[in-house]
């Protein structure tokens, strides 16, 4: 995956912006939500408020009007960890001056390290993992009644990817995060994920579709497909990858306009797949494909199980079969033995492919994965040089593919107008996933447009990433 770090619903959030809880049910007490890290983990959340609020709890924008504070938590990298446990302590203190009545912990971060998280913070009322998200309601209640009960709710790994049709949507009406399965069966060296969210499990089809037209149902223009490993989808269900019928089922459902692909994993991506992609009306001309690194014996030492010279294959044949794709990646400098040679040969690989996207990482040890224990570590000074050389490649291709969109016509979906700047419209384009990638700064020529339209728009100019579009 990704590894980033997103705090979607935190202290202070507008109470206009609070998502709609369901009405006519007496108050158990009020919760406030602090929602970290990936989008997967986004789903996670709308889950838990779901069954809260369906519960009889109120969410509030105040931590400090709340009796509970769920966090649910970011364990992938130290900085990610540092940041679930600054806002862990900041929950705490407002515990300890009386604020508020329990701190509730939750999602990666308690999946990873479980018990040492209460070690280190014995404060917090309850620890729960990421397969015991469902029972958030029976932890709240045993809180506000005072219960001295077990504070810890782990849960194997389930077969099946837990379902997630009782969410309360923190994303803008638009567009939502759609998790087809969970947990991956890929064991890269550099990644805790397995450990923290399982085996692969697919959801069904047919759950995932009627999932699907729920959210339609509610006014989601834009369906973010997520997963570990979108790409390896429905083999345990039936035995062989399923994603291409999946996506041709998705594209049929009415109310849905945009249908964008996220953590494509450079395996079972083939002509089949393709074809439906550039053949769909729906599915967006936008892959995320993380690459990590272009070495083949980097890639060796990362187990990614391909090669530079399959790498360099598939891009051609996804750009042959969907012309035009904006094809988005991530890459790791400073991986344990990574040579000046070896750099060499992954920025010459990032300079060649000319990627609309791509961010750069500096490489994290994680000391219960196996790159911990190889040796011939490269100093963070050098890994940090080395990401800034790269970041300098890839900021030209993506300055060069914002210049390209100019004087072309595009379908801009609008996300919020611009804050103090009357007229002016935050969206974005075929080539943007929200927090991620660039915006769209669309001119309205009068009030008719809102958040969530889809408009027609010339580009005019383009901002460094970001494009100055004029509606039609």
């Amino acid at each position: 995956m990704s590894p980033i770090s997103l705090p979607i619903l935190a202290d202070g959030l507008p109470k206009s912006d609070l998502p709609e809880a369901p009405s006519g049910r007496a108050t158990k007490g009020s919760f406030a939500f602090v929602s970290l890290g990936c989008p997967k983990n986004t789903v996670d959340s709308e889950q838990m408020l779901g069954l809260l609020a369906e519960d009889g709890y109120e969410l509030v924008s105040d931590t400090s009007q709340s009796d509970l504070v769920v966090i649910n938590t970011c364990g992938f990298i130290d900085r990610a960890r540092a940041e679930s446990f600054a806002v862990i302590d900041e929950m705490l203190e407002k515990k300890r001056r009386g604020l508020i009545k329990g701190v509730v912990v939750t999602g990666c971060l308690a999946e990873r390290q479980r018990e040492a998280v209460l070690e280190a913070r014995p404060e917090i009322d309850a620890l729960i993992g990421v397969f015991g998200r469902d029972e958030v309601t029976r932890v709240a209640d045993r809180i506000m009644g005072n219960l001295q009960e077990q504070r810890t709710v782990f849960r194997p790994a389930p077969i099946r990817a837990l379902a997630d049709n009782q969410r309360m949507r923190i994303t803008p009406k638009h567009f939502a995060y759609m998790k087809i399965s969970e947990g991956c069966d890929r064991l890269c060296t550099f990644c805790a994920i397995p450990k923290m969210r399982g085996r692969h499990a697919s959801k069904p089809i047919e759950s995932i579709l009627d999932e699907a037209r729920q959210l339609a149902a509610t006014g989601v223009k834009e369906l973010i497909i997520v997963a570990q490993d979108t790409t390896y989808y429905g083999i345990d269900l039936y035995g062989r990858p399923r994603l291409a019928d999946l996506l041709t089922e998705l594209n049929r459902i009415d109310g849905i306009r945009w249908i964008r692909l996220m953590y494509y994993y450079p395996m079972y991506i083939d002509r089949p797949l393709l074809d439906v992609m550039a053949s769909s009306e729906r599915i967006l001309p936008y892959v995320d494909i993380p690459l990590q690194h272009a070495d083949d014996q980097m890639l060796r030492r990362m187990a990614r199980r391909v090669n530079r010279q399959q790498i360099e294959d598939l891009l051609g044949m996804m750009r042959e079969y969907v012309p035009g794709i904006a094809i988005r990646t991530t890459f790791i400098t400073g991986f344990p033995g990574e040579t000046d040679q070896q750099f060499e040969t992954l920025a010459e690989f990032v300079a060649q492919q000319q990627f609309p996207r791509a961010g750069v990482f500096t490489y994290s040890l994680e000391s219960d994965t196996p790159a911990a224990r190889l040796p011939d570590r490269v100093p963070e000074s050098v890994a940090v040089e080395r990401q800034s050389r790269l970041m300098e490649i890839q900021q030209a291709a993506s300055f060069a593919f914002a210049e390209s969109l100019v004087g072309s016509k595009q379908l801009i979906i609008l996300d919020n107008a611009a804050p103090g700047q009357p007229g002016v419209w935050l969206g974005r384009s075929f080539a943007d996933s929200p927090d991620i990638d660039a915006m769209v700064y669309v001119t309205e020529t009068d009030t008719r447009l809102a958040a969530g339209q889809l408009v027609e728009c010339e580009i005019v100019q383009a901002a460094d990433y970001d494009l100055v579009a004029a509606a039609l």
